[in-house]
């Protein structure tokens, strides 16, 4: 295979550069080991930064998240919920930084409006009595799997090429440039190669093993953050904690729920990450004392991300220290003149980090044309709609869909919707299995976890002739190990009694054993 750009990674940076470049008239293979939002770009609370949040320490972050989020607001609102956010302080929080928060803000030129306290509870009130502070800023949330999976889209509709499941294995380098890049398809073990003019790695944490590849180091520390989902839509607005980036500091709303996170943990490698039992536990501790019902509500699923930072030294006390802003790195610097690694940043910036990134890769191949992500809107299709939370009871009872069988309860996934999925993925060449239509769309987000609609999709994929034999009880299993990983860390009350339910229909009733499911998950 040959291409223009060969682009490894495919989060949201990686698929915003597949786009930037395709408009640019640039032809390009994105190849990415796992699936669309494998890494940080969906393992993230979903915050639109208004740039609020780093303000005192990362101004240049600020002022980009500040910038970025205006456009993506006008340019892909099919991916937003404009929700605006809300600062709040309490009791014992630092005095002297909420009431220079005004002045952090205006020196960002982030808008920012001082609100009385009892117009922030009457505003959203399950705050806590005990606020002493309170401002309002332009926080939205976005769907992250809609924007990548839209960006994506648009770029094989302009003639990008995706490949999925398929990694990286070695670079094959001459006159300092990699002249082929060979790779293996995890699924059937096939390896081949592609011959590119052009290499960039936006594979986030995974950056400095693509650049070891070519004998190059990047210093890159691995923070881990972890949040959690609860069960219902706790605030209509993004609450975040008005003191410096710490801990549990931010509860999301997005659809029917809200994300609570996050937490700050070096990690030694990017692979295998999960929250923990104690994570869990600090994120709700220090997130119940803006809203204190958070003590007592369910969570449904806890989940893990890997930031991808890169820092002047080889280790740096966890992250918090560590600028959120982007580097983008030529390696033409370290004798490989073909090859680009974009990595750090933050989602709010990954247009802005993918425009960059493909000026210069334009400079290299010799072609002028100009970034049209900044005017140009973001093309929407339908298969990718199913991913925002309470979508489809909306579509499902405003058009009396009586005949179009719901498959899972909690989130109203009906037939038609895996129909559009299943389909949009044939379009691809690729098999459907369900994690990737979990990906896709709210199946197994909910209460239950998966437990019933698991089994239900299975059978109508079996219907369908995508499964034979055995394949779809393997594929059940991969599913149920992706749900476990969230869910071990929140079992207590009525969580704990949903995964015993789960527990005996599965392990019970279909033989699946639970001591594979949770080796398998944890590792």
């Amino acid at each position: 295979m040959q291409t223009q750009v060969l682009i490894i990674g495919g989060g949201a940076t990686g698929t915003a550069v597949a786009r930037d470049l395709a408009l640019r008239g640039v032809k390009c293979i994105l190849v990415e080991k796992d699936d669309i939002n494998a890494g940080a770009s969906g393992g993230n609370h979903g915050l639109l930064h208004s740039g609020g949040r780093y303000v005192s320490n990362d101004q240049e972050a600020a002022r980009e998240c500040r910038e970025e989020g205006e456009i993506i607001k006008k340019l892909a609102p099919q991916c937003i919920q404009e929700n605006g956010g809300l600062f709040v302080a309490v009791e014992g929080d630092d005095e002297k930084y909420i009431a220079d928060f005004p002045e952090y803000c205006n020196q960002c030129d982030i808008p920012v409006e001082k609100i009385g306290l009892k117009e922030a509870r009457e505003m959203e009130p399950l705050i806590s009595e005990k606020i002493i502070g309170a401002y309002r800023v332009q926080d939205a949330s976005v769907d992250p799997f809609k924007l990548s999976l839209e960006n994506i889209n648009h770029a094989q509709m302009l003639g990008a090429t995706l490949l999925r499941r398929t990694e990286v294995t070695g670079f094959e380098i001459s006159n300092k440039k990699i002249k082929l890049v060979h790779l293996k398809n995890k699924e059937t073990g096939e390896s081949f190669t592609i011959e590119p003019e052009e290499v960039v790695s936006a594979s986030g944490a995974w950056a400095q093993h693509i650049a070891g590849l070519a004998d190059i180091k990047i210093n890159m520390i691995f923070s881990k953050g972890s949040l959690v989902i609860t069960n219902n839509r706790m605030t209509k607005h993004i609450i975040n904690r008005l003191r410096p980036p710490s801990d549990a500091d931010i509860v999301v709303p997005g659809g029917v729920v809200s994300i609570i996170g996050t937490t700050s943990t070096q990690v030694d490698e990017p692979d295998g990450v999960y929250p923990t039992v104690a994570e869990v536990n600090r994120i709700i501790d220090e997130s119940s004392a803006m809203i204190p019902v958070l003590e007592s509500i369910r969570y449904i699923r806890a989940f893990s991300g890997v930031r991808p930072l890169v820092s002047s030294t080889d280790s740096d006390g966890g992250g918090r220290n560590v600028s959120r802003g982007f580097v983008l790195i030529d390696h033409g610097e370290d004798d490989v003149e073909n090859f680009t690694t974009i990595t750090s940043g933050k989602l709010t910036t990954f247009r802005l980090m993918a425009e960059k990134t493909a000026d210069l890769v334009c400079q290299h191949l010799g072609v002028k044309k100009a970034c049209l992500t900044k005017i140009e809107p973001l093309p929407t299709s339908d298969s990718y709609e199913w991913t925002e939370p309470g979508l489809t009871p909306r579509e499902w009872l405003r058009e009396n869909k009586t005949d179009d069988i719901v498959f899972c309860e909690c989130e109203m996934v009906s037939k038609g919707a895996i129909d559009l999925i299943v389909d949009s993925l044939h379009k691809n060449n690729e098999r459907a299995k369900l994690v990737d239509i979990g990906f896709r769309s709210r199946l197994g987000r909910g209460t239950c976890q998966g437990s019933f609609c698991g089994a239900r999709t299975t059978g109508y994929l079996y219907d369908r002739d995508e499964f034979r034999s055995d394949e779809g009880l393997h594929d059940l299993k991969d599913f149920f190990q992706e749900r476990w990983k969230g869910v071990f860390s929140i079992l207590w009350s009525d969580q704990l009694i949903q995964a015993e339910l789960m527990e005996a229909m599965h392990c019970g009733h279909f033989s699946l054993e639970m001591n594979d499911l949770i080796n398998k998950g944890m590792k």
